[in-house]
């Protein structure tokens, strides 16, 4: 990073699973800060959280909190980033926001950086942090489009429970001790809380991540539709998504489909560039049993691409199976990556 200054950042949501990730990730990659400012809900205020060894006292987050903030880190929930987010950004904060309020606004960038960095360019002070689950897939799909172009592509997501929250995780938890000890339990969380049914999660797959839309698609489907055509500027791009919830505690998983509008590529050909894309790691050897699993990407800020394979029936179609661990490249890394950028592109002084 060519920039030698630190910068004044503000975490809004610290206490959170992701708010948690991202400190821990500007901790790693040592990330230029001059002064951090910690924010919380009303009812978290007061408490300390560490930071290379330092105590922060969180503050209750409102309007006037971003005063002499340059950029503002949010993961607090979309009603937290829509009430704040304008107020940061009049105080001449940079919003890096974690949740779904801004992503399909046509004003905000939606970035992810291997994919379209340039659009960072163009922000009004607001900058998008896709899905999760987006993010992994068009990671894997830029270097197919930028060499091939695309089609098609039709994806099935084996997502982790801590897409959910801290609580989700605590509950497949007490739901497998319950079941391995022949207890009863109560779910109450899984696939939405709040919603008019509650499932198991423990040893057993959900097929609905958020609610359902009128379409059938759920919107976290619907997410990955409409993301993945902003991202890759692709309107003309189709796109299919199911989501599932899988027993497993982070690291999401997915089976994807794509159709190249060329037929001249092999397997090989995919393998060579994904071997060289930035923040892809190549894990193909079927042969060897070498290829990615959740178990072993949490902690990386990597997407992992293995079982790379040409459909039998279509020549210009493969498929390929995609993993990484949702709380950091899917959340808190890509929006630590967005920071760097814009630090990179000279866009905060």
């Amino acid at each position: 990073m060519s920039e030698k200054k630190g910068f004044h950042v503000a975490v809004v949501g610290a206490t959170g699973a992701v708010g948690q990730q991202m400190l821990q990730t500007l901790e790693k990659r040592d990330f230029p800060i001059s002064k951090l400012t910690l924010l919380s809900s009303a009812r978290s205020a007061g408490k300390t959280v560490s930071f290379k060894g330092v105590e922060y006292k969180l503050e209750e987050a409102k309007p006037e909190s971003f005063q002499g903030v340059d950029i503002a880190l949010f993961s607090a929930g979309g009603s937290v980033s829509k009430e704040l987010a304008p107020a940061a950004v009049e105080h001449g904060a940079i919003v890096v926001d974690n949740t779904s309020a801004f992503r399909m606004d046509e004003n905000v960038p939606l970035v992810v950086p291997e994919v379209n960095e340039q659009d960072l360019l163009n922000h009004k002070g607001v900058i998008a942090n896709p899905n999760c689950s987006t993010i992994q897939m068009v990671v894997a799909l830029q270097p197919l489009k930028e060499k091939y172009g695309l089609k098609k592509v039709i994806v099935s997501t084996y997502q982790a429970v801590s897409g959910s929250g801290a609580a989700a995780v605590e509950e497949l938890t007490q739901q497998t001790q319950a079941i391995l000890n022949n207890e009863p339990f109560t779910p109450e969380i899984l696939p939405v809380k709040g919603d008019k049914k509650h499932y198991q999660i423990a040893f057993n797959a959900i097929p609905q991540i958020d609610k359902f839309t009128e379409n059938g698609f759920t919107f976290e489907e619907m997410k990955m539709i409409n993301e993945t055509k902003k991202i890759m500027h692709s309107e003309d791009l189709k796109v299919a998504a199911t989501c599932v919830r899988l027993p497993v505690a982070t690291g999401h998983s997915e089976s994807v489909y794509v159709e190249l509008d060329s037929a001249d590529a092999a397997v090989a050909d995919i393998q060579a560039l994904l071997e060289k894309a930035p923040g892809v790691v190549l894990q193909d050897q079927p042969q060897e049993q070498i290829y990615p699993m959740p178990a072993n990407c949490v902690g990386s800020n990597d997407v992992f691409v293995g079982r790379i394979r040409q459909d039998i029936d279509v020549p210009e179609g493969f498929h390929m199976w995609v993993v990484s661990d949702n709380l950091l490249k899917g959340a808190a890394w890509n929006s630590v990556q967005i920071a760097e950028s814009l630090i990179k592109l000279g866009l905060v002084k």
